[in-house]
């Protein structure tokens, strides 16, 4: 009996140290990603971008995302037997905040096709997107790492959040680069419409995944 016990102390003690890990990793996701959105929205402004306002937008979104997450993480720590409950609820939230972001990208996108907006050049753009791809896949890689362990749906849900960022910086970072040297506006809002596929695949895979008893289907 000591040895399970002694085992059973030891997993629960590893499960405690992961959930206080993954709340400080959604806690900076949560302020990295507000700092972020307002210097994009300021930036798209400025160049009347639409690229940078689809950007700037998902880091609001990322950062509600990361505040669900918290919200399911507390949660545990209070009542681990209410935790399944907000964890459905989590994944629910996320997916629509995918599905949100995708419909305001989109449209935003379309209509600035349409109308022939031709954005300024944006070198604070340039670079926010450029130092994005950096800070979003060592975050993102943590997050899944704690969900995978922790067979924490909401987790690794925010984690593929946390990765549509880096998709849509890459893509806003060439719509902004090709603007800037070649003078293709159209770049802009091309790059916009670029994720709304990747946004809208993961926006359901959230809302489907609160049905999959299997962690990480």
């Amino acid at each position: 009996m000591a040895p399970m016990t002694a085992s059973a102390t030891t997993t629960e003690t590893r499960r405690e140290i992961l959930v206080r890990r993954a709340l400080w990793l959604a806690v900076f996701t949560v302020v990295w990603n507000l700092a972020e959105g307002a210097v994009a929205l300021t930036a798209a402004t400025m160049a009347d971008s639409k690229a940078l306002i689809g950007f700037g937008v998902d880091s609001f979104v990322e950062s509600a995302s990361a505040a669900v997450l918290i919200w399911r993480l507390r949660v545990e720590q209070v009542d681990q037997a209410r935790a399944e409950h907000a964890e459905q609820r989590a994944l629910t939230l996320i997916g629509y905040a995918f599905l949100g972001l995708a419909v305001l990208v989109g449209v935003e996108s379309v209509r600035s096709l349409v109308t022939g907006v031709h954005p300024d050049t944006s070198k604070i753009g340039i670079a926010l997107t450029a130092v994005s791809l950096i800070v979003m896949p060592v975050l993102a890689r943590a997050k899944r790492r704690i969900g995978v362990e922790l067979g924490t749906r909401s987790i690794t849900a925010d984690s593929q959040q946390t990765m549509a960022c880096v998709y849509l910086s890459a893509i806003v970072l060439v719509g902004l680069s090709l603007n800037a040297l070649f003078g293709w506006w159209w770049a802009d809002p091309v790059a916009a419409l670029g994720v709304v596929a990747f946004l809208v695949h993961e926006g359901r895979e959230a809302l489907e995944a609160d049905h999959v008893d299997d962690c990480c289907g």
